[in-house]
């Protein structure tokens, strides 16, 4: 069996999440299968039912109700309570002094599925990913990751060390079985620094969305004098980062695919006037009494107008939200805060 770091990179590497019960996997992705089939039928349905009430009413409406139950389904009870946080590896205690040694967690434990034949978001394929760097690279993972904060002048986001001194560290929240609000339970992120060991700051995430941003559109400028800089990335490795991967899926946003550790929702419209897909690329984060997202809509250039445009990358909208409370969906939230940036930008 061969599993490589693109295989790792988008989940298709058959290494299990927290869930070891493959049958529980399987249950629950029938179930989100289902759920998804009859919101596409009832969409459907009410489609052909307003048809020949005038075009342009039944599609703002059908766009409005798809958005707005897509916001209600993922947001309406803030913190509620999920089954993913039932998972006991979610709350270990116990610290490891090295990636490599964190692999002992699941190396032992059998792949899922073949790798590359199906989708299965592990934050452990993370964990093998992180040991990968710290080979290849020489340096503990920690030290590699510390370095390339500093480089891209995220001075403000750490290790979630628990013995540390972290200045203006946020606590954490979550609902208990009776839905009142408590402490969140301590655990410790060392046998997952790469899928969920950091913390940081909104300030710092969206320095790491423009520092993408600009690599993903600096070679589309005409470089005037030698002025614009070389992005962190080669303009590339950033396209391909963002390229939607065959056989992946999206929780958070049913349109999308999963591409290198990013969620991507590729440009879209079928019909004039009616519901448009705007490009964008997107994470959220989900921990133990914490939640985020960091969403890229990248401005959609013409060719033609860059070599006369007195403008530089980046050009788009970020939008970061991280809130100290479990389970809060975010990504419909975000993707609303950056539409609305982009059209009040347009507008002027």
């Amino acid at each position: 069996v061969t599993i490589t770091t693109r295989l790792l990179v988008s989940h298709l590497s058959g290494i299990r999440h927290y869930e070891k019960d493959i049958t529980k996997v399987k249950e629950e992705k029938e179930k989100a299968n289902r759920a998804l089939k009859l919101t596409k039928s009832h969409q459907d349905k009410e489609l052909k039912e307003k048809e020949g009430k005038g075009i342009e009413k039944t599609d703002c409406v059908k766009q409005k109700k798809e958005h707005d139950g897509e916001t209600k389904s993922r947001n309406s009870k803030p913190g509620r309570k999920d089954k993913e946080f039932e998972q006991e590896e979610y709350y270990l205690k116990e610290k490891f002094e090295s990636v490599i040694e964190s692999l002992k967690i699941f190396k032992n434990d059998p792949l899922f599925f073949k790798p590359g034949s199906q989708f299965l978001y592990s934050t452990y394929g993370f964990t093998l990913l992180s040991a990968v760097v710290e080979r290849a690279s020489g340096q503990k993972f920690t030290d590699y990751m510390l370095k390339m904060f500093r480089d891209l002048d995220m001075l403000s986001t750490v290790l979630d060390d628990n013995e540390a001194m972290i200045y203006n560290r946020a606590r954490c929240y979550v609902y208990n079985k009776k839905g009142r609000l408590v402490n969140a339970p301590y655990v410790d992120n060392s046998y997952k620094w790469a899928g969920g060991g950091f913390l940081s700051s909104v300030g710092d995430l969206l320095k790491f969305g423009n520092a993408l941003l600009y690599s993903y559109q600096a070679g589309q400028f005409k470089n005037r004098n030698g002025k614009l800089l070389p992005g962190y990335l080669k303009p590339g490795t950033v396209a391909m980062m963002w390229t939607p991967v065959p056989k992946t899926e999206v929780s958070w946003d049913r349109d999308g695919k999963y591409a290198m550790a990013w969620a991507v929702v590729e440009k879209n419209q079928q019909y004039g006037c009616c519901r448009q897909q705007r490009h964008y690329a997107s994470h959220t984060g989900g921990a133990v009494g914490a939640s985020s997202v960091l969403l890229i809509l990248p401005e959609e250039l013409d060719p033609e107008a860059l070599g006369t445009w007195p403008v530089a990358p980046p050009r788009g909208v970020i939008v970061t939200i991280i809130c100290n409370m479990q389970s809060v969906s975010l990504n419909s939230t975000a993707l609303k805060i950056a539409r609305e940036f982009d059209k009040e930008k347009w507008a002027q």
